[in-house]
């Protein structure tokens, strides 16, 4: 069915297994997605927005069968640009696992999971370019900008919250990095908790606070090199700049993090080669609790990063 919302005139609409259990303002949200949301709001409080002939409040979760009015709206322009089309052309080659329900691409790295903070596209708004007809399409969790490697995206409403359920839960969701850091790690893993949240500073900037989020991660020595050490990291939450952060704090932070790691190292190992944050999510591992379809992908090293590893000597 056409679910492209008519300018002309009223228009009716089913929804569908996978649309079902979201709120009617953020469904309405999307499929108008040029609309001022004061003008969606106002004609919901007119009961212009009709769920199987009566009125709905905006928190109203939609279910599987029921029939949407959706009256005629002037939509806006979108103001983004969108996504260059030679990026559209390679989203293919990012794919890496794709089925009925979500699909796991490797990140580039330099590419934003959204638009925002003087980007106007994100990642998202390449997959949706990509795929054009796909009636739904969202990302299920985030990569920083300058962290390649796998991100999952949902092609269905069950899956994604499924998979939310499943990124709450502590150790539901098998992610692991490689990560290389500097300065020699002593001894062999560890478990790292830590409390973290935003700190003064401008930019947003996540720092070990009183009172913050728990951050659970466990870093385990792969390789030594003189001045580095190659890392995989396991985590268990998924706060914002998580393993950045936590490696900082421990005084081995990311080669090449211009955030929060050290600004003459990162110098110096540009020099050697290193051009970008060394932060690659390589592995995840999980089961959809949806159909119990378990998951196991992984997103190969990428070239500029192996190459800068390959010119170390291991000790």
């Amino acid at each position: 069915m056409n679910r492209a919302v008519s300018s002309q005139g009223v228009q009716r609409v089913r929804i569908s297994e996978g649309e079902a259990g979201q709120r009617i303002d953020n469904y309405l949200r999307r499929v108008l997605g040029g609309v001022p949301k004061s003008a969606l709001y106002r004609v919901m409080r007119k009961g212009q927005v009709r769920v199987n002939g009566r009125r709905v409040k905006p928190e109203y979760r939609l279910r599987a069968g029921d029939e949407v009015r959706i009256p005629p709206m002037r939509h806006r322009k979108p103001s983004r640009p969108e996504p260059p089309a030679a990026v559209v052309a390679d989203f293919e080659q990012w794919v890496l696992r794709e089925d009925e329900w979500l699909m796991i691409v490797d990140k580039p790295a330099g590419i934003a999971v959204h638009a925002g903070s003087g980007l106007s596209w994100g990642l998202i708004d390449v997959a949706r370019a990509a795929r054009p007809h796909a009636p739904f399409l969202e990302l299920a969790h985030r990569l920083d900008r300058e962290t390649s490697g796998c991100l999952v995206l949902a092609k269905e409403r069950r899956a994604l919250n499924g998979l939310h359920d499943l990124l709450r839960t502590h150790g539901g969701m098998d992610k692991r990095y490689l990560a290389l850091l500097a300065g020699r790690w002593q001894g062999g893993a560890r478990e790292v908790r830590l409390d973290l949240g935003l700190v003064a500073g401008g930019r947003e900037k996540v720092g070990v606070v009183d009172e913050g989020r728990e951050a659970v991660s466990r870093f385990r020595p792969l390789e030594r090199f003189a001045d580095a050490t190659l890392v995989e990291v396991r985590i268990d939450t998924g706060r914002t700049h998580q393993i950045r952060v936590q490696a900082a704090h421990l005084g081995h932070p990311v080669l090449g993090d211009e955030r929060y790691g050290d600004h003459r190292l990162n110098r110096e190992w540009k020099r050697r080669g290193l051009k970008r944050m060394f932060l690659h999510a390589w592995k995840l591992d999980f089961r959809l609790p949806l159909t119990g379809t378990r998951y196991a992908v992984e997103a190969p090293l990428p070239a500029v990063l192996r190459q800068v590893l390959d010119g170390l000597e291991p000790v």
